[in-house]
């Protein structure tokens, strides 16, 4: 599991950051790609990195701001092109499926693969047998949502010298007791998977939010997230600033972080005032209270490793 950024910037595009969209990685889990947030020219990122676009199987849109949905039409439209033909899925707020089907349709575009648009509630917006994905209102200037994304925990090690000294053989049964499943040999043996796998493997957690004020959900979402990605549009000693248009600064974040007592803090949606110079500087503004963050830059990726 990894997490690509192609956009870390707030509000419009600049030189050195991109408007958001987030990478969530899952090729080894699913073999696909999850995107948070699609802002403008987020196809031009790609083009520079090696994720491609017909592995991208769910969209989770945080909220309608421009700054993270320009670029949503352009990519649905070039997937058609790009080999992609399995289904994707979109999630957000109450209006995406307006702006998709007229957008799409005032262009004529014809998508070659089936889209489904799921305007979303707060709980439990997704789940299947490795992943779940809970959804809550934060507190921006129009709806905005945050999205914490659970994977379930994985099956323990297969024990394979112990089956070997059993006398079980390699073969399908291997796969079955991986799989927590219990097993009846011909000779009418009941094997017990629980005795030839290791501890399950904890799953990760990854926490998500849009644009947001400090609140609440914010900590709810990130309880001991493996990583929380929130945003800093202001340095420290700006929280009026934040306040008034709805966002939050760098100790906030960090404040988040420690409440919440997540494993590491990723900041993003950088206002471009801060120069590349200024980044370790925002950095140190938030080790002030929370010690293990990092400050997003375009095409950073993070690695979430697996629960020992």
């Amino acid at each position: 599991m990894e997490v690509f950024f192609l956009g870390t910037g707030a509000g419009i595009p600049a030189k050195l950051r991109n408007v958001t969209s987030i990478a969530l990685k899952l090729l080894e889990e699913r073999g696909s790609i999850w995107l948070f947030d699609c802002g403008e020219a987020t196809q031009h990122q790609i083009l520079h990195t090696s994720i491609k676009p017909r592995r991208i199987e769910k969209i989770f849109i945080t909220h309608l701001h421009g700054d993270h949905i320009y670029g949503l039409p352009g990519l649905l439209s070039s997937r058609s092109f790009q080999a992609g033909e399995t289904e994707v899925t979109l999630y957000g707020p109450k209006g995406l499926k307006d702006y998709i089907e007229i957008s799409l349709s005032v262009s004529q575009t014809y998508l070659k693969y089936p889209l489904h648009v799921v305007e979303i509630e707060e709980g439990t917006i997704f789940e299947d047998d490795q992943f779940v994905v809970e959804a809550r209102l934060l507190e921006h200037g129009i709806p905005s949502w945050g999205f914490r994304v659970v994977e379930k925990d994985r099956p323990g090690t297969l024990l394979v010298e112990k089956l070997q000294e059993e006398g079980i053989p390699p073969g399908p049964i291997y796969k079955k007791i991986k799989d927590r499943q219990d097993v009846v040999l011909d000779d009418g043996t009941t094997i017990e998977s629980g005795r030839f796998r290791g501890p399950d493997q904890k799953g990760r957690v990854v926490t998500i939010l849009g644009d947001t004020r400090i609140c609440e959900p914010s900590v709810m979402l990130a309880r001991e997230a493996d990583l929380l990605i929130h945003e800093a549009t202001f340095s420290m000693g700006e929280e009026s600033l934040a306040y008034e248009y709805f966002h939050s600064t760098t100790t906030q974040a960090a404040k988040v972080a420690f409440e919440a007592n997540v494993k590491k803090l990723c900041l993003t949606h950088i206002s471009s005032r801060y120069e590349r110079t200024a980044w370790q500087s925002l950095a140190e503004e938030a080790q002030t209270i929370f010690p293990n963050v990092i400050v997003a830059e375009d095409f950073m990726e993070v690695v979430v490793p697996v629960n020992k």
